[in-house]
């Protein structure tokens, strides 16, 4: 079964997205960004954008009905994460944390807290700006995992 890359690309950094683009074509994977606007993409056969309509979760829901047991979902959408590993996927933060059937509940719990939190008034903000640390650490999680499950795929 094959692999292909998401990016759930309405909020994601220029950085990962230009980090996507080379992995991409490095491991020649198919990668398709999804979002409610349209998007510049290299011309490139394995890459391709999917404009949604505009709307609460239009972007996710496509990624979700869409994606496939093997792919890689890069969002950093927890609610997202969730439904994408129930499919048999796998999830990957712009800051380099997989999201995988092992761990996702848990950070589905931790970021509903977290909302109950700031909606109470208890927690002021959100999580600290993207860093280039958090670029680095995105890109050597992204290699490890597609390295790893590439070989593995080719075992199969």
């Amino acid at each position: 079964m094959p692999l292909n890359l998401w990016l759930d690309a309405d909020a994601c950094p220029v950085d990962i997205k230009d980090i996507m683009f080379r992995v991409s074509r490095r491991f020649g994977l198919r990668l398709t960004l999804v979002a409610n606007c349209s998007l510049r993409v290299p011309g490139d056969e394995l890459i391709t954008s999917v404009v949604v309509p505009n709307g609460a979760d239009m972007a996710d829901n496509y990624i979700a009905e869409q994606c496939a047991e093997n792919d890689l979902v890069v969002t950093a959408d927890i609610p997202l994460a969730a439904r994408i590993v129930e499919k048999g996927a796998v999830g990957l933060n712009p800051r380099g944390e997989l999201y995988t059937e092992e761990n996702v509940g848990q950070c589905l719990s931790m970021r509903n807290f977290m909302e109950e939190m700031r909606s109470g008034g208890m927690v002021e903000g959100g999580p600290a700006p993207h860093s280039n640390s958090d670029n680095q650490k995105f890109a050597n999680a992204l290699d490890c995992y597609l390295t790893r499950r590439v070989r593995e795929l080719k075992r199969q």
